[in-house]
């Protein structure tokens, strides 16, 4: 029996891909059959009834973070997994991937196409390869001492207990640097070698945007630029003072780098450029995590992506 169809579409930050799944979706939307030629018969068509998106960015599915995570401002298509929880709520991969199959799940029995899209690698992974995750209890007196430590000394105590995993996890995601280093001291064994693939739950094609350096380093410099005259300063103070920044989820890029800024220490412009300089570090750390995946078929234009998803489709 074939599995469901399952289209994912993936890149580095500012890579353009919400606009490139959105754009997707409304071409295949506007043509709503799909030639199929079986071995030895006629070619047969079959109807796209439509497309809906599953986010997987791990800052996005926070309420109220907005403008500093780049959520979609208009929906003509479908969006799931966006404003899901407040920023102090527990939230972790496994809760993602529980949410992102049901939801896959109704898409597809709606028949209609799900799309993945995001930038988060573990979230996708847990998804494509169907991960397994430990099951260790939240360690209370051991996160309470973390939550004092900053992201900085959190990744040094878990580059040692897991170089491995080290090279790929988000840098400045306070709360998964904690969850692992958890997950290590508790287990007695590094986080990267417990994630278990199980039996896949869809057939999957992913596509990864294929974008230059160079033109990457603009997009995010424009991109920036855009969040700091949208009020990103505004929404950073208004969290602040609802959550204090001792809240993890504002150790995320475009959030941390305000700290020292409130504190009167750095000036407005330099906050800018250190959001832009972490933000090239960061597209670096996804990209190392992408390249590992042979699977995904990258792509620089639209119609190679049209190309690839109509075989997809019409294999079946």
């Amino acid at each position: 029996m074939s599995r469901a169809k399952l289209i994912v579409i993936l890149g580095p930050t500012a890579s353009g891909k919400s606009e490139l799944a959105v754009r997707l979706a409304l071409r295949l939307r506007a043509s709503t059959e799909l030639s199929r030629m079986s071995s030895g018969q006629s070619k047969k068509r079959f109807r796209i009834k439509g497309v809906e998106i599953i986010s997987a960015d791990s800052r996005q599915v926070y309420k109220e973070m907005d403008i500093g995570t780049a959520k979609p401002l208009t929906r003509r298509i479908p969006h799931y997994l966006i404003d899901v929880v407040r920023l102090n709520e527990e939230f972790n991969v496994a809760i993602y991937k529980r949410l992102a199959v049901k939801k896959i799940k109704e898409i597809q029995k709606r028949k209609k196409i799900p799309f993945l899209v995001g930038g988060t690698g573990l979230y996708i992974k847990s998804i494509v390869d169907n991960l397994n995750f430990p099951k260790v209890i939240p360690q209370k007196k051991l996160r309470e001492k973390l939550e004092k430590k900053s992201t900085k000394v959190l990744f040094k105590i878990y580059q040692k207990l897991d170089p491995k995993g080290a090279k790929i996890i988000d840098k400045g995601n306070k709360r998964r640097l904690i969850r692992a280093i958890e997950v290590c001291q508790f287990t007695k064994i590094p986080f990267s070698k417990q994630k278990k693939e199980g039996r896949a739950l869809f057939d999957v094609l992913e596509i990864g945007i294929k974008i230059d350096k160079k033109e990457l380093d603009k997009r995010i410099s424009k991109r920036v630029d855009k969040m700091i005259k949208m009020g990103l300063e505004n929404e950073v103070k208004s969290l602040v003072k609802k959550y204090s920044w001792k809240t993890p989820a504002l150790q995320a890029i475009g959030y941390q780098e305000w700290c020292d800024y409130f504190q009167g220490k750095i000036k407005k412009n330099e906050v800018k450029e250190k959001i832009k300089l972490h933000t090239r570090q960061f597209t670096k750390r996804q990209m190392t995590w992408f390249k590992s995946d042979k699977r995904i078929e990258w792509i620089k234009t639209r119609n190679e992506a049209i190309n690839l998803i109509r075989k997809f489709l019409e294999d079946s």
